[in-house]
Order: C-alpha cells, then sequence, then structure tokens
C-alpha cells in the first residue's frame, strides 16, 4: 500500500467528525469458541458508522473520520469504508503498523483489552490542514478529563484561526473508562463546561463518585435510582451550565439528565414519546432567593428602563428511555455483569443464567477476508425468542449511539429525539460481530434499495430500513409505561 492520503474537499460541510481511532480487533474467547481477528473496530469507526446510519448519500458526505492504515492493513476493508461515502480522511503509512487491540474474554466474561500495536492518538493538529473536518458541526471525544479540555480549547482556537465568526461546535464526549474514578472527578466537573454532552455508561458512572471496588459488576439487580442520584450530584456542581449526561445502560435504556442553562429556549417541539418531560428538581445554590428574601428591598431602585422583558427558562430534563432491544423482564435469575473496554469505553451486559442457550462455535475469520463467521452465535442478552437471533454482539454500540446522536444534534433535534436516533443506532450494531452490512447491487445488477419520493434512495442497513426501525422504536417508546 503506498503512502498517501485522501484529503477531505475544504469546501465539503461537515455535520459530524470524530476524533475516535480506527482499530482492527482480535477477540479471544474461552474455549472451545476459537479466537477471530480482522474485525473492523474502534471508537471512531462506530462513532462515524452512528452518524453515517442516519446519513445516505449525499448526506453521507458531511459524516468525517480519520483512518490510519499501516502496511499490514486488510485490503478487504477498503471496499467497507469507500461504500460508505464518507468524508473520511483515509492515511496509509507502509512505515507503521496499523493500530489493533486485543480483547480476551475469561470465564465470566470480563474483557480486558490491550493494544498489540502502538496506538496513533488523533489530535487537533491532525485536523490542521483539513478546514471542512475542524469546522464541523459537532465533535465525538473520547478522552480523559484533561486531554478533553486540552482538545477543546485548541479546537476552538484553530476554528477562530480559519472563521473568526464561527460558532462553537457541539461537543460529545465520551470519559474513557479510565478516568471514572473519584480521584478525577474534580477534573471531570471543571471538563464539563467545554461540552455539550457527557455520556459514560452506567458502571463508570458509579464508579466516578463510590470507586471501582463499590461497584460490583455482578450485582443482580440493575438500581436507576443511584445513576439518578449521581447524576443529581454532578449536575448540581454546575448549576447555570448547559450541558448533558447521557448514561448508557446496555439492554436497561438510556438515563438523560440535563441542567437547563441560562439562555436556552425552550423547546416547543413535543416529545417524541408523548411523554411529559420531568422537570428537575430545584437547586437551591448557596446565594438564591429563598421564601424568607424582601423582593421589594432586593428591587428598590431597580430602573424599568433597562428590562428587556422575560428571559426563557429551561427548566432542564430527566428521562430514561429503554434500549430498542430490551431483555426479557419475566425471565428469572438473570445476572447482569459489565464488560468494559479500555480503548473505547464500550460496555457489555452478559447474561449469566444457567438456563441460557450455549453458542455454537464460530470459524476464525482468516487474515484479509470479511466473511462473517457469527451470523449463528446466540445473543449475549436473555432477550425474548423473537430477538435471540438478533443481538450478537454490542461491541461498539455506546460509540454508535453517540455518533448518531451527536449528527441529530448537529441537524437541529432536540435531545430526546437525538438519543431515539441513538437508540437506533445501536441495534445495528448489535447484531453482528464488526459492522452492519450495508446493501448492494446483486449479481443482475438490481439494487437493494428502496426509492423514495425525493428522488434519493433510503438505504438497507443488515436488510432493514434505518428510518422504519426508529419509527417503530418511537412508536414502542410512545406506548410504553416506563419509568420516567
Amino acid at each position: 500500500m503506498s503512502d498517501k492520503r485522501t484529503d477531505v474537499s475544504p469546501e465539503q460541510e461537515i455535520e459530524f467528525c470524530t476524533l475516535g481511532m480506527f482499530i482492527i480487533d482480535e477477540i479471544h474467547y474461552q474455549p472451545p469458541t476459537p479466537p477471530v481477528s480482522n474485525i473492523m473496530g474502534g471508537a471512531g469507526t462506530f462513532a462515524a458508522l452512528g452518524a453515517r446510519l442516519f446519513s445516505p448519500p449525499p448526506l453521507s458526505k458531511r459524516v468525517a473520520w480519520i483512518v490510519d492504515a499501516g502496511s499490514d492493513f486488510p485490503s478487504s476493508m477498503i471496499p467497507i469504508i469507500n461504500n460508505w461515502e464518507t468524508s473520511v480522511l483515509l492515511r496509509n503509512d507502509s512505515l507503521r503498523l496499523t493500530t489493533r487491540g486485543r480483547n480476551r474474554y475469561d470465564a465470566a466474561q470480563h474483557r480486558d483489552f490491550e493494544y498489540i500495536t502502538p496506538k496513533l492518538t488523533i489530535d487537533i493538529t491532525d485536523l490542521q490542514h483539513q478546514h471542512a473536518m475542524l469546522l464541523s458541526k459537532s465533535f465525538h471525544l473520547i478522552c480523559s478529563p484533561l486531554r478533553c479540555i486540552s482538545l477543546v480549547t485548541r479546537l476552538l482556537d484553530a476554528r477562530k484561526q480559519i472563521n473568526p465568526l464561527a460558532p462553537k461546535p457541539l461537543i460529545v464526549w465520551e470519559p474513557v473508562p479510565d478516568s471514572c474514578i473519584p480521584s478525577e472527578l474534580l477534573n471531570l466537573t471543571n471538563c464539563l463546561p467545554y461540552v455539550n454532552i457527557c455520556s459514560p455508561n452506567h458502571t463508570e458512572l458509579l464508579s466516578l463518585i463510590s470507586g471501582p471496588s463499590q461497584v460490583d459488576p455482578n450485582e443482580i439487580s440493575f438500581d436507576p435510582t443511584a445513576i439518578e442520584a449521581a447524576c443529581d450530584q454532578l449536575l448540581a456542581a454546575m448549576p447555570l451550565q448547559n450541558y448533558a449526561f447521557v448514561v448508557r445502560s446496555g439492554a436497561n435504556g438510556v438515563y438523560i439528565a440535563k441542567n437547563g442553562g441560562r439562555s436556552r429556549r425552550p423547546s416547543r417541539r413535543p416529545s417524541p414519546s408523548g411523554r411529559a418531560r420531568q422537570r428537575r428538581p430545584a437547586n437551591h445554590a448557596r446565594g438564591g432567593l429563598t421564601p424568607e428574601t424582601d423582593m421589594e428591598a432586593l428591587f428598590a431602585g431597580f430602573d424599568a428602563e433597562f428590562d428587556r422583558g422575560p428571559l426563557p427558562i429551561d427548566p432542564g430534563t430527566s428521562l430514561w428511555l429503554p434500549a430498542y432491544y430490551e431483555p426479557d423482564k419475566t425471565q428469572k435469575n438473570t445476572h447482569y455483569s459489565k464488560i468494559s473496554e479500555a480503548n473505547n469505553g464500550e460496555d457489555l451486559i452478559q447474561t449469566q443464567d444457567v438456563g441460557g442457550i450455549i453458542p455454537e462455535a464460530p470459524t476464525p475469520i482468516e487474515p484479509n477476508t470479511s466473511r462473517n463467521p457469527f451470523s449463528r452465535i446466540v445473543p449475549i442478552f436473555q432477550y425474548p425468542p423473537a430477538q435471540r437471533t438478533r443481538v450478537i454482539d454490542p461491541t461498539g454500540a455506546g460509540n454508535s449511539f453517540l455518533g448518531a446522536l451527536a449528527v441529530g444534534l448537529a441537524r437541529g433535534l432536540d435531545l430526546e429525539e437525538a438519543i431515539c436516533w441513538g437508540c437506533v443506532a445501536s441495534s445495528f450494531v448489535v447484531e453482528q460481530v464488526g459492522v452492519p452490512t450495508l446493501s448492494s447491487p446483486d449479481s443482475s445488477g438490481n439494487k437493494m434499495n428502496i426509492t423514495i419520493q425525493d428522488g434519493g434512495v433510503e438505504e438497507l442497513w443488515n436488510g432493514e430500513s434505518v428510518q422504519e426501525r426508529l419509527n417503530t422504536y418511537l412508536s414502542r417508546v410512545r406506548d410504553s409505561k416506563t419509568h420516567g
């Protein structure tokens, strides 16, 4: 592979850009399941995929990401990347190896991750000559709090050098698991004003507040009140800042907790779930008004000439939304455990029900092939029978969730609706090991896509329409009677 790169056109409008890495994974399971290799992965890959699922051509060109291909880069991955038709910055370097990672599963299905080739972290300097990417409407970052502050600060400076009037982009931040510990709590709190969305998974959030030793990944019960309390504690640290926590909780759904902020106008759009949004409890910060305050004395001498009318107030949001694929809530003795991957913070919920189905061993992937041997592996969740052939591996689901969420916000959706996009994006990622399949012409030249009214095409991923799946999900959410 020759040393070259495919630059992004400076005139291209970019709505989403991820600074996550492209990683080629190998996965080692417990015997007798053999290991597999050459799996397309990495936080950047899956985040870009999440945004791409809701961006059929020509919108696909508004999704930007970086692929660093070394001398060992599998040629079979090039057609997949090209077929997405994104604004990908593909950098070939024959003097280094592609970033690769090894995932090992123990008997309890806990996963350890390690890099097996030197990693090439993506930085703002990598976008120095990519003005279109620098001016993206939204960014996905996955890093520690201090690195997040550094990246956002330098990103804003770089944007001002290109266009002094460039608006601030939306920042969706995924804290790395290693930083979700109490000693990093102050750094994380200081980082919150720099981002719009902070999205740990539920175990990482609780570990941040209580410490890893206090979080039992094998706890049988899932306690949403603990997640809500942790978010309340963190939101109270910055009561006047407009940011949100989006806590990914695997099969248990997603929790949204958002401060109102000082200047955001209240949304007049109806909730996509059809349910009333919950107002956050009032935060009486030090120095705030109390029932005993003498209002007449407070406003004595106030010059009404400077009264510009009432300020809009957003009370904030707290809400639970379900996962697209939900476990069978009638199952008994089902334990849930969390698996974190140090490179991208994705989480995995593993069924440990002794009555579960034993998976069939897949065929190993040979180097430089794109065959997927996992078409018959059983799901890792204890799902209803109709779903058991659909849920295969949630690796990358969290990243794809955030990619879809970010691009939805960049296109003007409110937070709840953008999160619905994220839930649907994740549903396509969990249906196989690696990335879902985008439809292509068959042997007779007939395209397996659906023509829509505006002359474009509605793509099929894993044989299904993203929009139809979104409609199904929204309908189910509206009809659900879950808490939130």
